[in-house]
């Protein structure tokens, strides 16, 4: 196999069938954007883990601090089923932004199997500009 430079492709499915320089242009914007999407996931999925564990850790600090002025020993305060509830709904979260992200980055391995030249130049500049614009957001915390 190897890279061709063609307007006419089939791409993902049946349905997505391109034969026209339009098409190809319309084509490699799609794919463009579905990797400009990965790269936000990717960040998004960092973000999400950074503000759970720093929300988490500041919860679980202020509830020890309870517990010792409290001197109470009961695990079952209506402060840790919260903590516990909010871990959860952040671990939920991540695993929906991970599924998202395996099947985009499957979607756009498939697309770049077509082995067509314009579909891998969209994904490999899509990669390049979802990571410059999402990068600066990892350091906005």
């Amino acid at each position: 196999m190897h890279f061709i430079f063609s307007d006419e492709v089939v791409l993902l499915f049946d349905f997505w069938s391109v034969h026209s320089p339009a098409g190809m242009a319309l084509s490699v914007l799609v794919v463009l954007l579905l990797a400009v999407l990965y790269e936000g996931i990717k960040v998004g999925k960092a973000r999400l883990l950074h503000q759970a564990l720093t929300s988490l850790s500041i919860s679980t600090s202020q509830q020890l601090i309870e517990e010792t002025d409290q001197h109470s020993s009961s695990s079952d305060s209506p402060q840790v089923s919260r903590t516990h509830l909010r871990w959860f709904l952040c671990h939920f979260g991540q695993s929906l932004l991970h599924v998202a992200q395996v099947v985009i980055g499957y979607f756009m391995m498939l697309a770049v199997m077509s082995y067509n030249t314009w579909i891998f130049f969209g994904v490999v500049l899509g990669s390049g500009v979802g990571y410059y614009l999402a990068y600066p957001l990892l350091s906005m915390t």
